[in-house]
């Protein structure tokens, strides 16, 4: 009697068997195809330039090919949902800022929930924006700013990327917490804004500090205060906007990745890993600081956090200020 037939059958089986336990569900052979990660802006911006970097040496480290996809609109939203609807498996990975944030009271109807149908992987970085004028405003510091502004309610103009973008948002929540009445001038980005903030069309806007700097040494514009608790690095002469008058004000552009939910914990967990590598190498660092960003590099459960309160920091601002999506 030939026994040899159920052996190889039985260590076919095993085979198989320890094939499925090495699949994407116990993240053993992940990743074993190329990874796609989604950016919800335009090429060249805040977000497009850290995520690319990543992706590079993501790459590299995997063995795989990380194809970064561009998928702008919406505030973050077009990209953002179509994550949101990818399988569940570690290929699909989503750049959020708190865009994000914002965009989930701003907009009435979005087709994604950030905190139901998004799993955080990590926060990678942070930037502050810088409050700025145009030195024909009588102002040179964020007191003399406010009381400016409070003996011509509704007098100044102040420029930002677009209606319910960060800047907006940065500078409502400034107008807001500082009692003061500013007239809003939505642009289609933030280079378009800068140009007519330099020609001195707008007298106000709080974009991002690599934006702008090159005019502040220049003296094209005079900048006020950061928006961040802490100073900046590139300009650490200029104090924040919380020690200048208007005491708890912060707003940081802050970066983070995320998967579909439902992905499993242990390919989250080696996604974590690997990126906080690659966030730690030399180069990488150095690349984030050429665009004036801070490297932060946090585990799941303290990026769901700050997600969960940026939702609701934002919220309240945008009930307070009336502010509306296009």
């Amino acid at each position: 009697m030939d026994r040899s037939q159920p052996r190889h059958a039985g260590r076919l089986l095993c085979a198989v068997a320890m094939l499925a336990m090495a699949g994407p569900g116990h993240g053993q052979a992940y990743p074993v195809k190329p990874i796609r990660f989604v950016i919800p802006f335009s090429p060249g911006g805040a977000a497009d330039v850290p995520a690319r970097m990543i992706g590079q040496e993501l790459a590299r480290t995997l063995g795989q090919q990380v194809i970064t996809d561009n998928r702008p609109g919406a505030g973050g939203g077009i990209g953002a949902e179509a994550v949101a609807k990818s399988p569940p498996d570690g290929y699909t990975l989503l750049m959020i800022s708190n865009t994000h944030a914002i965009s989930a009271s701003l907009y009435k109807k979005l087709n994604y929930d950030i905190l139901k149908d998004l799993a955080p992987v990590m926060q990678i970085a942070a930037a502050p924006n810088v409050l700025v004028v145009h030195p024909s405003i009588p102002a040179r510091n964020v007191k003399q700013l406010v009381a400016l502004a409070k003996s011509k309610p509704g007098a100044i103009d102040y420029a930002s990327s677009g209606n319910g973008s960060a800047q907006h948002l940065f500078a409502a929540l400034f107008a807001s917490m500082a009692g003061i009445k500013m007239n809003h001038v939505p642009y289609k980005g933030s280079a378009q804004a800068t140009t007519d903030l330099i020609a001195g069309h707008i007298q106000v806007s709080v974009p991002g500090i690599n934006n702008v700097l090159p005019h502040v040494k220049a003296g094209r514009l005079r900048a006020l205060g950061v928006t961040s608790t802490y100073r900046s690095a590139e300009m650490p002469e200029v104090p924040t906007i919380a020690e200048s008058g208007v005491p708890g004000y912060e707003a940081v552009l802050w970066l983070g990745i995320v998967v579909p939910a439902g992905t499993p914990r242990d390919i989250v967990a080696r996604l974590n890993r690997e990126i906080t590598q690659v966030l730690n190498l030399p180069e990488v660092r150095k690349g984030f600081a050429r665009i004036g960003t801070d490297v932060v590099a946090t585990d799941p459960a303290k990026f769901a956090g700050l997600i969960r309160s940026e939702v609701a920091k934002w919220a309240k601002v945008v009930k307070e200020t009336g502010v509306q999506a296009n």
